[in-house]
């Protein structure tokens, strides 16, 4: 593995020396310069893996040497060197792009453990970058990102599925993504360029659902002033996904297990049957056979429907594949609002996977489309995230919490982090309110920064 490449910019000769020699016999490789003009024909020579300047100099400073050097490759990490007395400067520095800065007198070791963290944080971004392409690439059509075994299990499975005639039943929680996988096998069929329909059996009443999915005649009901195809005949040719299908009212129930035996229905207010010939997907986050037992759902249409059972794994079960889903929601993110794609620390990827994920993928990708709005920085961090993941529990609190069985130290993080957004970081006041010392909350601050 080679060695990472450091350019040294400083106007003291002296420094530069030290700072070479010392990172040259631990791991580096280095490149000096004196001046910010000089590091850049450096740079522009053959680039480096990360930046060390002082901030103040002479001419050509080291702010200047930082816009330079994001304008020529964005992703190249900047450390700035500065005295005490501008740590403002700094931090100034740092919202314009700087990776981090450290105040002169310091530690060569604290330079030199600043550095690597800069290099390792790049190559996990450029590492992300690949799988994030590699992955698009393959599924992003279908919007089936992971790399978990359950997930590539999953895709096998819709390809077994796909050109299969029977009628398929996916089964996941809320925020699995039953719609994206009904999608999937449809455009992995040889039904791709029919029509994809969908049913939601939870959103409207018996009435207006049976007029929506199988059609009316004019003059079925009041205001039905025409006759209208409904969304079976829509899907002729292709497929029909009944999206929470155990929601859908009885009657209807019944018109749909004589379109699935026969292959035809009546239009609401019509005497002659229509013919159609779709492919059905129904998706549920219920237990039907537990309906069907108390007597809520039917026994014929959950057989004619049960015969291809495909389960989504919830987000909890594939936690190898959050860093990638991250990721790639905030590179969407990014993209649609045009802003520069900013990074998630490693510490914040922790905080992700030790997340239960109630509300599974659709959970995660809303929390990510609100850090991006949220988050100024061009770093994600752990304090950013624990706040967003903060439970509510109803009912009782603590049996909420032993059937989410998170450990004592997750737990303790959350709900610090819930006292203080409940306090609007008032520290103070959350200290009060957890009855520890403020020092504690301090302390914990720190160990996590």
């Amino acid at each position: 593995m080679r060695k990472p490449t450091a350019l040294l910019i400083d106007d003291g000769k002296a420094m530069v020396d030290t700072l070479s020699t010392y990172l040259g016999e631990h791991g580096f490789r280095v490149q000096t310069a004196t001046s910010g003009e000089a590091a850049l024909k450096l740079f522009d020579g053959g680039g480096c893996d990360v930046v060390l300047t002082d901030l103040r100099m002479p001419g050509f400073d080291g702010m200047d040497v930082l816009e330079e050097i994001r304008k020529r490759d964005p992703q190249v990490p900047v450390v700035i060197m500065t005295a005490f007395g501008n740590i403002a400067s700094a931090v100034e520095a740092m919202q314009r792009g700087a990776y981090h800065y450290v105040t002169k007198p310091f530690s060569m070791a604290d330079v030199r453990s600043l550095l690597q963290r800069a290099v390792r944080d790049r190559l996990m971004r450029e590492e992300n970058a690949h799988l994030r392409a590699a992955i698009e690439e393959r599924f992003s059509s279908r919007g089936l990102i992971g790399q978990s075994a359950v997930m590539r299990e999953l895709r096998e499975s819709i390809g077994r599925a796909a050109n299969a005639p029977s009628p398929v039943l996916i089964l996941g929680e809320i925020g699995t993504g039953k719609e994206t996988v009904a999608r999937a096998i449809h455009l992995e069929s040889d039904r791709r360029d029919g029509p994809f329909v969908v049913v939601n059996g939870a959103a409207l009443s018996t009435t207006m659902l049976d007029s929506e999915l199988f059609g009316h005649v004019a003059g079925a009901f009041p205001g039905a002033t025409h006759a209208r195809r409904g969304l079976l005949g829509e899907g002729d040719g292709g497929t029909v996904f009944l999206d929470e299908v155990g929601d859908m009212p009885p009657a209807v129930q019944a018109k749909l297990v004589r379109v699935l035996q026969h292959g035809e229905f009546r239009p609401l207010g019509g005497e002659v049957p229509r013919r159609v010939h779709v492919r059905f997907i129904a998706a549920t986050r219920q237990d039907l056979f537990s309906l069907v037992h108390d007597g809520k759902f039917r026994e014929d249409l959950y057989y004619r429907l049960d015969v291809v059972p495909l389960r989504i794994p919830a987000l909890r079960e594939r936690q190898e594949d959050i860093a990638l889903l991250a990721n790639y929601f905030l590179a969407q993110n990014a993209e649609h609002s045009g802003r520069a794609l900013p990074t998630i620390s490693a510490d914040a990827l922790r905080v992700l996977e030790s997340h239960t994920w109630p509300g599974n993928v659709r959970e995660l990708k809303n929390l990510m489309e609100r850090l991006m709005v949220m988050t100024s920085g061009v770093t994600i961090d752990a304090n950013a995230v624990r706040p967003e993941l903060t439970p509510v529990y109803p009912g009782d609190p603590i049996q909420s919490l032993v059937n989410a069985q998170l450990p004592l130290d997750t737990l303790e993080d959350r709900y610090i982090a819930g006292v203080l957004r409940h306090t609007g970081g008032n520290k103070p006041k959350a200290a009060a309110i957890l009855k520890i010392d403020i020092s504690t909350l301090y302390r914990r601050e720190r160990q996590r920064s």
